[in-house]
């Protein structure tokens, strides 16, 4: 009898683990690196099976081009299948975000250069930088999880200008292949959820720079 309760106690205790993000809402906001949405999407289901509900954000990028990677259609269907929601593919369909305050943590994974470079100026012309906008206006947590091949050279300013802000959390980054790729870096997208748990503590997962593989 003891055994059995020590035994349902532990199920419970590994249950609990497996949640701790249990009724946090977290926008997924998808950009357009399109080669390393093989690597995010099981990152998406480890946050779903934390507890975590689930907002889709699509660029138009992404909702829109058919690549070698992915067919958009698909990655589209599989998204909502994951979340249970309709994916937000148009910054109308993003800007309730702000005033009705939709979301407790924002995700940006894959962060692309481009995507990067608008936030760090202000530059709202998709529906994903139009999620982050908003949910920057509610002074709530932004996680970038980068992948350009531009970090370390044109961009390095605004991921510099982003690491200084307010409300905005970095998964930890590093060089991806230095030797042909010097000023490429790519988020460790196995720390996505350890880095969402900090940023709802305002805290900064650290290191945030980590050594090439």
């Amino acid at each position: 009898m003891e055994l059995c309760y020590s035994v349902r106690r532990e199920v419970q205790r590994v249950q609990e683990l497996k949640e701790r993000l249990r009724g946090v809402r977290i926008g997924i906001v998808v950009t357009g690196s399109h080669c390393t949405i093989s690597d995010v999407i099981p990152q998406i289901i480890n946050l779903k099976n934390e507890g975590a509900e689930l907002y889709p954000v699509f660029s138009y990028t992404v909702d829109t081009t058919d690549n070698r990677f992915y067919q958009a259609r698909e990655l589209k269907e599989s998204m909502v299948q994951i979340t249970g929601r309709d994916v937000m593919n148009s910054i109308v369909a993003a800007e309730p975000i702000g005033p009705q305050k939709l979301l407790d943590v924002a995700v940006i994974i894959p962060a692309t250069g481009n995507t990067i470079a608008k936030l760090a100026h202000g530059i709202t012309d998709t529906p994903a930088l139009m999620a982050v906008k908003a949910q920057l206006r509610n002074q709530r947590p932004v996680v970038i999880a980068v992948s350009t091949n531009d970090a370390l050279g044109i961009n390095a300013v605004n991921i510099g200008m982003l690491l200084n802000m307010k409300n905005i959390y970095f998964v930890p980054f590093r060089q991806d292949n230095p030797q042909q790729k010097a000023n490429s870096i790519i988020a460790s997208f196995d720390l996505v959820v350890d880095t969402v748990i900090n940023a709802l503590q305002g805290k900064q997962l650290q290191p945030v720079m980590l050594g090439p593989l």
